[in-house]
């Protein structure tokens, strides 16, 4: 056992090592849900929004003035094109997107209005030091070696989530 996992409490009792996967499994869980319940909270309190407003405002931002079919901007944030719907109306209603002509009737393109570029930068300013302040307690090599973890974590998962023909 790492002299890190020692100090962490065991929630399953004192598993046996087979059940390592299932440990690591709730710790990302549990680290993910904290860092996203927070975050979310500190949208509504600060900037009276919610995180898959904010997601769909950086998928824009990061989209430039081209902007994304709705089916990419569905892609990009993982969700349904019912939910980018009816979360674009939203923005468009609050001015923060708008609809661009596609090119035909059936795609439509929507990009950050100015005020929607100026309302996401205060946003992703503020979010990104929140995101530093909850990862301050790991020195700059911890969360090297985190990253680098998480990132051979993400390739060992490829072969065994892409969709089977």
């Amino acid at each position: 056992m790492s002299p890190t996992a020692a100090l962490l409490p065991d929630r399953l009792g004192g598993a046996p090592d087979g059940k390592r996967a299932l440990r690591l499994w709730l710790r990302l869980l549990t680290c993910t849900t904290t860092i996203e319940q927070t975050i979310a909270q500190r949208l509504r309190d600060t900037f009276d929004t919610t995180l898959p407003r904010f997601d769909m405002l950086a998928a824009l931002d990061r989209a430039g003035d081209p902007g994304l079919t709705m089916g990419e901007a569905a892609g990009m944030l993982m969700v349904s094109n019912g939910n980018v719907t009816g979360l674009a109306a939203r923005l468009k209603a609050d001015g923060l997107i708008e609809a661009l002509p596609g090119p035909d009737r059936r795609v439509q393109r929507i990009r950050l209005t100015p005020t929607g570029r100026t309302r996401f930068a205060a946003m992703a300013e503020a979010h990104e030091r929140w995101i530093e302040t909850l990862f301050a307690g790991l020195s700059d090599a911890e969360a090297e070696d985190l990253t680098h973890l998480l990132e051979r974590t993400k390739r060992s998962l490829q072969p065994h989530t892409e969709p089977t023909p």
